[in-house]
């Protein structure tokens, strides 16, 4: 029996998006995932270097763990692989334990990359991939916007030739260029400049041709002809070893894995987000919707098929991300295309890529790095809104001043906050009837009249005990001036949810409002408020007979109430009938009344 293909899509996710493959998207495809097995080979070298990795073992994490990820994510850009960050939290966490670079260390990275993938596979089958939505649209644009800018000043020791030694943070490197502009190296920056040039102008102009790849080809000339025939100095990728990635286990030994546990966990928590918040940035992009459960299992899996394959931790790489997206990737076919465009070129062209200049590769990321600022939102969230902008302008400067995961985590904390702000400030707004209206419709105009004894108020936003304090100072407020107004309407349409902290808060209110004389009323109360209401006991203190499901119900009981000898000399005329008021008998003014009212 044949499984559906929902279901088959669940299990094997490439089966969603494989019919979409047709000859418009394969040229862009195969297009987009050359020039990110191009760009990887010296990225791989260098992020094996800082993690205290062989070199080779920078491109091995390139290859099986990309196809993975990209075959069973939710992603239509992200490539997973070694990344900077990835490498330094490695280091960091496994130089202590071994020497870098020992047969111990890489088993210790080996370890790690399977503990870390089985992390990450149990929270996506156990659909935690929710935590993606505490990344806000702006997080998701400073983080982006910072990451470009990080990766244009990594870059700058390759574009002008300058030995800043690596590891710097972002106001070092740029003390550092300062400092040192007497060093610049001219034939390298010509071939950086070349490089950069050639991409601009191709991809103005012929917005269709792999511009990344030509401007790579025209910067290796360029260098070629400066050290035939002018002499220069011109800095390499350098000879790659041409191997497929070898087989290779984790170690099983119990106690390894008691130490590694606190940095797998870390480790987990930050590739997650990293992936995730990549993954984001660039569907914002394509209009697509990301399943994070389904991107945590991906990047779980790539990691476990990782350590099999001599991989160190993968997890979304900015660089070759944003670059797939930019070169024009359709589909996840662009990622396998890369991954395994990577095992022929390491075969192939691996010894060649020491005529590779390093200058050539600046050039391309800085092409990447600008097009990861997104003026355009970033522009839309400054004139919108102050808060998403803080949020914003915080992630970003963490970006550049903070490691990448407190960058984010900074950004979540910070729209964190400012969401609870807002909802514990529930919107309380004064209703009355405009006599202006067709059928004297509610309205909040603060220059209308309101009755002299009901307050009719509209509450939209949950009562919960973050902002029980805030209701309640409005109320106490509302008391303050004027007191003689003793009943109350609360309109509860808008209150999604009630807590044991704001049913409280009700329960005292009815109770100071009846120990004045007047009354509490809720109409419009959703039945699953209304039920925790009940379930919390507050029901009994507020009343069955105070809760009504619509405002004439609820202004016809109300008036009842209401002092009639003050509606007699009110001048106010709230309703159609209080110019009446004076001459009818309650049950006339209450049947006319409503009518107005409602």
């Amino acid at each position: 029996m044949s499984l559906p293909l929902s279901a088959l899509a669940k299990l094997f996710p490439f089966v969603e998006w494989a019919p979409k493959i047709n000859r418009q998207t394969l040229p862009a495809d195969i297009s987009a995932g050359l020039t990110g097995a191009v760009v990887v080979l010296p990225q791989g070298v260098a992020f094996a270097t800082i993690a205290g990795m062989p070199p080779e073992y920078g491109l091995y994490a390139g290859m099986i763990p990309a196809i993975v990820a990209a075959l069973f994510g939710s992603s239509w850009h992200l490539v997973s692989g070694p990344t900077t960050a990835a490498s330094l939290v490695l280091f960091s966490s496994l130089s202590a334990l071994a020497a870098p670079g020992s047969a111990q260390y890489v088993q210790l990275a080996l370890t790690l990359a399977v503990m870390v993938g089985l992390l990450e596979l149990t929270m996506g089958l156990f659909r935690l991939g929710s935590l993606v939505n505490f990344i806000s649209h702006s997080v998701v644009v400073g983080f982006t916007a910072g990451a470009g800018v990080l990766i244009a000043a990594n870059q700058i020791a390759n574009f002008f030739g300058l030995a800043i030694p690596r590891g710097s943070h972002f106001h070092e490197i740029f003390i550092h260029f300062a400092t040192h502009l007497d060093e610049v190296s001219l034939p390298v920056m010509a071939v950086g400049v070349a490089t950069l040039a050639t991409g601009l102008g191709i991809r103005h102009v012929a917005p269709r041709v792999p511009y990344m790849i030509v401007a790579i080809l025209v910067g290796s000339v360029v260098a070629a002809g400066l050290i035939q025939f002018g002499g220069a100095s011109v800095a390499t990728v350098g000879a790659l070893p041409a191997s497929l990635p070898p087989l290779s286990a984790p170690s099983l030994d119990p106690q390894v894995w008691r130490v590694l546990a606190p940095t797998a966990l870390a480790v987990t928590l930050f590739a997650l987000t990293e992936a995730l918040s990549i993954s984001r940035a660039l569907a914002i992009r394509s209009g697509q919707h990301i399943d994070g459960n389904r991107e945590f299992v991906g990047q779980g899996l790539s990691n476990i098929a990782g350590s099999f394959f001599s991989g160190y931790v993968a997890t979304g790489s900015f660089n070759r991300s944003a670059l797939n997206y930019d070169a024009g990737a359709k589909t996840p076919l662009a990622a396998v295309i890369a991954g395994a465009a990577l095992m022929v070129i390491v075969l192939v062209v691996a010894p060649y890529a020491d005529h590779l200049p390093n200058a050539a590769m600046a050039g391309v990321l800085f092409l990447v790095s600008w097009g990861l600022i997104d003026r355009h939102h970033i522009a839309q969230i400054f004139r919108a809104s102050r808060s998403e902008t803080a949020v914003l302008v915080v992630t970003f400067l963490s970006t550049l001043l903070l490691e990448l995961e407190l960058a984010i985590l900074a950004g979540v904390l910070l729209s964190l906050v400012l969401y609870l702000n807002r909802t514990s400030r529930p919107g309380i707004l004064v209703r009355v009837p405009d006599p202006e209206s067709p059928g004297r419709k509610f309205t909040s105009d603060a220059h209308l009249p309101e009755c002299p004894q009901l307050r009719i108020i509209r509450v939209d936003g949950s009562l919960f005990f973050g902002a029980v304090a805030y209701l309640q100072e409005t109320l106490r407020r509302f008391e303050r001036m004027a007191p003689e107004r003793k009943h109350l309407a609360i309109i509860m349409s808008g209150v999604n949810f009630i807590d044991i902290a704001g049913a409280e808060a009700l329960a005292q209110t009815a109770k100071g409002l009846r120990a004045r004389g007047g009354g509490l009323y809720l109409i419009r109360i959703k039945d699953e408020a209304r039920d925790r209401l009940r379930r919390a006991g507050s029901l009994d203190a507020i009343g069955e007979e105070n809760i009504f499901s619509s405002k004439t119900q609820a202004l016809r009981a109300i008036y009842a109430r209401l002092d009639h000898a003050r509606c007699k000399s009110c001048d106010r005329r709230v309703f159609v009938e209080c110019v009446r008021a004076g001459r009818a008998e309650p049950e006339e003014f209450e049947s006319e009344s409503m009518r107005g009212a409602a």
